[in-house]
């Protein structure tokens, strides 16, 4: 049965197809309905860091399961409350009030209401090129076109400035402004992280101005970066936390957490399935793997080590590679997708980062041997003669492809 053509027949067609269909998983290795098997860079859109049926959590999902499977905000539940404990304690200093949502994206519209109702101002700043999400008040704050023009009039009150500069962002800020919204890694945007004086200015500019910082760590957080919280590296404390993707092992869940200044009121926020038990129990034990097997250091040291080894290769086609723990951005000076492509018929999974970039998000917990693996195909199929020819001319490094593939790919 071809699954992979039965979802196109049933679905709205949002997604690119890969055209092979994932039945199962381990750690850092999947496996499509044919039995063949792929190393997964994508986890899951940086959601499987813990690894894929990570036993831990299959274990905590299936007991939780077996006694209760949702329970709605208006009654306390003890995995809820213990789940609220461990993200507090695990939290930048101050925060530590807890609001359980689904996704990313509403932790994002938490953010927003949380800001405008606790600062009595409108304005939400937001960077160029960052992603925060498909919908509608998260969506605004994605200042990218082709993501926001088929959907306008989005929600008023936005406004962009450009990434690591201080001066777009001084002409911002100003006394309507209730919150900055930023990633100190865009994901979505080529894996471009904040320079530090830029952050430091930004979290300097917030305080002076009495404007909320939101950090969205929902790709960088949990270990992605090589420490719990990205924001850790760059000493900056947000009052507003917005996560997602890898706090629940594989899932669905997003928190939004927030310091004493963030007031709230009963009824001005909700969320049906936020703070669902199973959700809950899969994230507390999430946290606990990620702890125990220490997987902010695992990821620092692969990540590190994959980039200088990268580099010494010498691979012409690299324009530059950016990377925070296991969070890897290869730019190319060509388009990506032919050599994603090539990448998958290799049985490598990997995702974009615009139309240039090569992004890796592998689980956190992926062998040395596989990173290799990954490294060589990588160089392989980057090299292969008679793939690209490159000229050098007048100092500028033009390129010349043959026939490619223009399949878009997720």
């Amino acid at each position: 049965m071809n699954y992979s053509k039965m979802e196109e027949q049933y679905g709205i067609g949002v997604y690119p197809s890969r055209e092979i269909t994932l039945v199962s998983g381990s750690d850092a290795t999947v496996w499509d309905d044919r039995g063949q098997e792929y190393i997964d860079c994508t986890a899951g859109i940086g959601v499987a860091s813990v690894g894929h049926c990570n036993l831990d959590v299959v274990d905590a999902i299936q007991r939780q399961a077996a006694r209760m499977i949702t329970c709605a905000g208006i009654f306390a539940n003890d995995v809820r409350a213990r789940c609220m404990e461990t993200l507090a304690s695990i939290s930048p200093p101050g925060l530590n009030r807890v609001f359980l949502c689904n996704s990313g994206a509403e932790s994002i519209e938490a953010a927003i209401k949380l800001a405008r109702q606790s600062t009595e101002r409108h304005k939400i700043a937001s960077a160029y090129r960052g992603f925060h999400g498909r919908t509608f008040g998260a969506l605004s704050a994605t200042h990218q076109k082709s993501y926001q023009e088929p959907f306008q009039p989005l929600v008023p009150g936005f406004e962009g400035f450009s990434f690591n500069s201080i001066e777009s962002l001084d002409k911002v800020l100003d006394d309507s402004t209730a919150a900055l919204i930023l990633e100190l890694v865009q994901g979505e945007g080529g894996v471009r992280p904040a320079r530090q004086e830029f952050a430091s200015a930004a979290a300097e500019m917030c305080r002076e101005r009495g404007v909320l910082l939101v950090i969205d760590e929902i790709q960088t957080g949990f270990c992605r970066t090589g420490t719990m919280f990205a924001s850790e590296q760059y000493d900056v404390v947000p009052d507003i936390l917005c996560l997602a993707k890898a706090m629940a092992g594989g899932f669905p869940m997003g928190a939004t957490i927030v310091n004493e200044k963030i007031q709230s009121k009963i009824g001005s926020h909700g969320s049906t399935f936020g703070g669902n038990p199973m959700a809950c129990a899969a994230s507390v034990a999430t946290i606990e793997y990620i702890q125990r097997e220490e997987l902010a250091t695992r990821a620092a040291e692969l990540g590190n080590a994959f980039a200088e080894q990268l580099r010494r290769r010498d691979v012409p086609l690299i324009r530059d590679i950016r990377q925070l723990g296991l969070m890897i951005g290869i730019e190319l000076r060509v388009r990506s997708t032919p050599y994603l492509k090539q990448l998958q018929e290799r049985q490598i999974l990997a995702l974009p980062a615009g139309s240039t970039v090569i992004r890796l998000l592998p689980p956190l917990v992926i062998t040395q041997s596989q990173m290799s693996q990954v490294l060589n195909e990588l160089v392989s199929i980057l090299t292969a003669e008679g793939q690209w020819a490159l000229t050098r001319t007048e100092g500028i490094l033009l390129t010349i492809s043959a026939a490619a593939d223009d399949l878009q790919l997720l």
